[in-house]
């Protein structure tokens, strides 16, 4: 089968690549990506240089053109490419819009036209807003910030393709782990990097609130394993834990035993956000991690250069 993976420079686009050209069933794989976060690390490296199955076509997800022309012989959609921030943040309202919301709706116009048979699409578990009591799928969104809105909004637009082929809305967790195209605003990446160099470790709120996550071994271990699975159509959770902030810290500072953390708005109680986790998919999908915490970030630690 031809798979075609936009926004595969990215975070999760990287590894799930690597992932897809070794699978027995996948002939072709393109990369759309228009490369706006500067990030080319995909290109570097000896794991993915020269493969016969892999191609790249730089291009924007507003531009109609070049996605119908991309989407020709292609099988399998996975709609990773968004304006990515983290969960609570909020600000530059235009620019989510405008990619998350419709430029996921020029893809699926694109889409309709065309022979895919599978599409798949990241979303977000902050489409959720915030709750102290764990949520699932059947739980109305309630989404709180700008980028929330637009990857709901997206959602809306992918939905319109449940009834022609076999369609998937993933709303993840905060992903985190390494990954040669890391991302350092995520909550456990931010600490880890700030734990290794500087020894001190900035806390939002009290450090009580409590998010949900999901290692980026695990999510592109789930998309690739998606492409065999008998998991029906639908919208689903993709998480695999909820921690709360001060104990990702505590954790930490067992590796680092000179680590320091200071508050930022102490008084503060910030947004809080737990999904249960879809035992369903974790089990169907293969996520499965028989390491702890404390082992993965150890590990991540060791990533680091210096």
């Amino acid at each position: 089968m031809n798979v075609l993976v936009t926004g595969g420079a990215g975070y999760i686009g990287t590894e799930l690549i690597n992932l897809l050209v070794s699978n027995s069933s996948v002939e072709k794989v393109i990369v759309y990506d228009n490369l706006s976060r500067m990030n080319y690390n995909l290109f570097l490296g000896l794991k993915l240089q020269k493969h016969p199955k892999l191609s790249f076509v730089k291009g924007e997800l507003l531009d109609s053109r070049s996605l119908r022309k991309v989407l020709k012989g292609v099988d399998v959609v996975y709609h990773l490419a968004a304006k990515v921030t983290t969960p609570f943040a909020s600000s530059d309202s235009h620019a989510y819009e405008q990619v998350n919301h419709w430029g996921t709706a020029e893809l699926v116009y694109a889409i309709e036209e065309s022979s895919v048979k599978k599409f798949i699409y990241a979303s977000s578990s902050g489409v959720y807003g915030s709750s102290e009591e764990a949520v699932d799928e059947s739980t109305s969104p309630d989404p709180k910030t700008f980028y929330a809105i637009s990857k709901l909004r997206g959602e809306e637009h992918v939905r319109r393709l449940l009834n022609r082929l076999d369609t998937y809305i993933f709303r993840c967790g905060n992903v985190y782990g390494y990954s040669k195209s890391m991302r350092f605003d995520s909550v456990i990446n931010k600490f880890v990097f700030e734990a290794n160099f500087n020894k001190i470790v900035t806390i939002q709120g009290d450090g009580k609130q409590s998010r949900s996550f999901i290692h980026i071994d695990l999510v592109s271990k789930a998309l690739n394993n998606l492409l065999s699975s008998n998991l029906p159509g639908g919208t689903y959770n993709l998480v695999e834990k909820s921690i709360k902030v001060f104990d990702i810290v505590d954790e930490l500072k067992q590796l680092v035993p000179e680590l320091e953390f200071i508050f930022i708005n102490q008084h503060l109680k910030l947004h809080e956000l737990n999904v249960k986790e879809n035992s369903l998919v974790n089990q169907t999908l293969g996520i499965n991690n028989p390491r702890s915490l404390k082992k993965e970030l150890e590990e991540f630690l060791s990533r680091f250069s210096f």
